[in-house]
């Protein structure tokens, strides 16, 4: 698994919940730094939320420290699927996405990430330690998975325990 060929993990959940109220939590761009040990909070920078829309994101990572980056909505189809790019739209560090699908006994919530094409933080320790690279990217999966999973459960619980 190398950096150029842009490396990507997904995780989903079963929520039994309407899909209107799914996709609210889910368009919350804000909601999942409850749940996140890195994302510490974001917001708009546009009024209205749809393709091309940017929000600031502000993180934090044990090894990195902190940062904020500017996303850009490249995905934005109601009740279906939100996504964006961070940094670039055309050219993003990674990119992010939620998908909805409706199932007999609930709505099946998916988040991914594709790591790259453009550099990010990932690539300072792959340039320090190109041996690694393996490793490097393989712990960084790992971390995002567990924030997602987080993520998608604090969005299930919100989702089937209010109204």
């Amino acid at each position: 698994m190398r950096y150029e060929d842009g490396p990507s993990t997904e995780v989903d959940v079963l929520i039994d919940a309407p899909i209107e109220r799914v996709w609210h939590l889910v368009t919350d761009i804000d909601l999942p730094a409850q749940f996140s040990t890195e994302l510490l909070g974001a917001r708009w920078l546009d009024d209205v939320p749809g393709l091309g829309a940017r929000f600031l994101g502000r993180n934090h990572h044990q090894a990195l420290g902190e940062w904020e980056t500017t996303s850009f909505v490249n995905r934005y189809e109601p009740g279906r699927a939100f996504g964006w790019a961070v940094t670039d739209p055309d050219n993003p560090s990674s990119t992010w996405w939620f998908e909805l699908e409706e199932e007999h006994d609930g709505v099946r919530l998916r988040q991914g990430t594709r790591i790259g094409p453009a550099p990010s933080g990932l690539t300072i320790a792959i340039t320090a330690m190109p041996e690694k690279e393996e490793r490097i990217i393989a712990r960084r999966l790992g971390e995002y998975e567990t924030n997602m999973r987080a993520t998608l459960e604090g969005i299930k619980h919100l989702a089937e325990t209010q109204p």
